[in-house]
C-alpha cells in the first residue's frame, strides 16, 4: 500500500479509503468486520463513514458495526485514521425536531457525542460537514469544532460535497478566527464520467491544501465493466449505472471505454481507481466494497501504473472541462 499525506497536514493515509456505506444495509456485521480485517491487513488505514449511513430506522447503524469491531481490540483503533460526517437527519421516521440536523452548534455538539458513542471511541480523527449548511455561518460552526478539538473529541475537519467558493469561505473565515486549521480534506463526486469538480472544487482544494477524496469512483458501477457483465449474464446494471446506459450516446461512450481496456488486458474497474491516483490534489478514491474479492480488485489499483497510451485514450472518452478557468473563462 502506499501512503500520502492529507491535504496540508502531518497525517498520513492511505491512497484508498475505505468506504463503509454497504455495512449494514448490503453487507451483514460479521462480513463487515472480515472486509475491515482485510483492509488492515492490505495496509488501508483511512476508513470513511457517516453517522447517517445505515438509512432510515437503521440510522447509525454503520457506525455502530464499525464500533463493534474496534471494540474487539487488535490495536484495531489505533490503527485507523477514521473519518465520519455530521449534517443528516438522523431521526429514524425523516421528521427531524428542530436543531436536530445540519450544522448548528448545538447539532454538531450533539452529533458528535453520539457518533462517539456508536464507534465506541473518545476520538474521531476527520470530522466532516456532509453538505453546505446554507443558514449556519462559518463563525458559528468554526466556534463549536474549537470547542471539541479542546476537548480531544475530534482533530481535524473536512468537507463533502462543498463547491470551490464555499471551500474558500470557511477556509477565510477560519484564518480571520486564528487558532483554527480550518478544512483539511474535501470529499466530492469525482471520476472519469464526473469531471466537474476540475472546474472549481479541486483548484479550490489545492488552493487551500485540502486532500480531494474522491467519492463513487466507478459512478455507481458504471466504470467497472458493466457492458461486459452483462453480455456474460453476470450482474446487470442498476440504479444510476442503469439509467446512464439508457442514454444511447453514454452506452456507446462506455463501449468505448470497455473496449479500450479490453485491448490492453486491463480490468475497468482497477482502472478507474488507477486514473484517480494519477489526478493532481487526489488523496485517495472511497472504495465501497461489499465483498472481500471486491476490496483486493480496489487494491490491486494501486500498484497499477496507466500508460500514456492508456491515459491518452481516457481523455479522449472521457474529456475533462480543461483547465480552470481558461475552461470557461474564454
Amino acid at each position: 500500500m502506499e501512503y500520502t499525506q492529507l491535504g496540508r497536514t502531518g497525517l498520513k493515509v492511505s491512497r484508498l479509503v475505505l468506504g463503509t456505506m454497504n455495512f449494514g444495509p448490503q453487507t451483514e456485521e460479521a462480513d463487515s468486520h472480515a472486509i475491515m480485517d482485510a483492509a488492515l491487513d492490505a495496509g488501508i488505514n483511512f476508513f470513511d463513514t457517516a453517522n447517517v449511513y445505515g438509512w432510515g430506522e437503521n440510522k447509525g447503524r454503520t457506525e455502530s458495526i464499525i464500533g463493534n469491531w474496534f471494540a474487539k481490540g487488535g490495536d484495531r483503533r489505533d490503527k485507523v485514521v477514521l473519518a465520519t460526517k455530521v449534517y443528516g437527519n438522523m431521526a429514524a421516521d425523516g421528521e427531524a425536531w428542530p436543531n436536530h440536523d445540519k450544522l448548528s452548534a448545538l447539532n454538531i455538539r450533539r452529533a458528535v457525542d453520539a457518533s462517539l458513542k456508536r464507534l465506541r471511541t473518545d476520538y474521531i480523527d476527520v470530522y466532516q460537514f456532509h453538505h453546505v449548511d446554507r443558514r449556519t455561518p462559518f463563525e458559528e460552526i468554526w466556534q463549536a469544532i474549537d470547542v471539541l478539538v479542546q476537548q480531544g473529541k475530534i482533530l481535524y475537519v473536512g468537507s463533502s460535497n462543498f463547491p470551490g467558493y464555499k471551500i474558500a469561505q470557511a477556509n477565510e473565515i477560519a484564518a480571520r478566527r486564528g487558532g483554527t486549521i480550518g478544512l483539511v480534506s474535501e470529499q466530492c463526486l469525482y471520476n472519469l464520467a464526473e469531471r466537474r469538480a476540475e472546474m472549481e472544487v479541486i483548484p479550490a482544494a489545492q488552493e487551500y491544501g485540502l486532500g480531494v477524496i474522491p467519492w463513487s469512483p466507478l459512478h455507481g458501477g458504471l466504470l467497472g465493466g458493466v457492458i461486459k457483465k452483462e453480455v456474460e449474464g453476470g450482474r446487470r446494471a442498476s440504479g444510476r449505472a442503469a439509467d446512464s446506459l439508457a442514454n444511447t450516446a453514454i452506452r456507446d461512450q462506455i463501449q468505448a471505454y470497455e473496449d479500450l481496456l479490453d485491448k490492453h488486458g486491463l480490468q475497468p474497474g482497477e482502472v478507474a481507481l488507477a486514473w484517480l491516483l494519477t489526478r493532481p490534489g487526489v488523496t485517495g478514491p472511497i472504495v465501497g466494497p461489499r465483498t472481500a474479492e471486491q476490496l483486493a480488485s480496489a487494491v490491486r489499483a494501486v500498484e497499477l501504473e496507466l500508460s500514456a497510451e492508456v491515459l491518452t485514450g481516457l481523455d479522449e472518452i472521457f474529456p475533462g472541462p480543461g483547465p480552470s478557468p481558461e475552461a470557461f473563462a474564454w
